[in-house]
């Protein structure tokens, strides 16, 4: 018999974040250094996979990181880079370049 799911409904929503919650927090290395603010995300539309954060604000280590930018001039941060969302979105700096 295969293995069931144990998680509760209110479990599993206690594990999901909403784009709207992410908007606004602050962005950190793991080592503490602030990056900027999260301005937007960009996903995939037909696998609703995160693609970037938009950075609002950027720091000036990431001002100074040759990273890549959206149409309007924003600098974008890998969104595989996250290492942890609580009340900073965590990213590992030697994965954003």
């Amino acid at each position: 018999m295969p293995p069931t799911n144990t998680m509760t409904t209110q479990e599993t929503e206690d594990t999901k974040t909403h784009s709207k919650d992410l908007v606004g927090k602050k962005v950190v290395s793991k080592e503490g250094k602030t990056f900027g603010s999260v301005g937007d995300l960009v996903f995939e539309t037909s696998s609703g996979e995160l693609i970037h954060i938009v950075m609002n604000k950027p720091s000036g280590y990431l001002e100074k990181k040759e990273l890549e930018k959206n149409k309007e001039g924003k600098l974008l941060i890998p969104f595989s880079a996250v290492t942890a969302i609580g009340d900073f979105l965590v990213v590992a700096a030697e994965d954003i370049v």
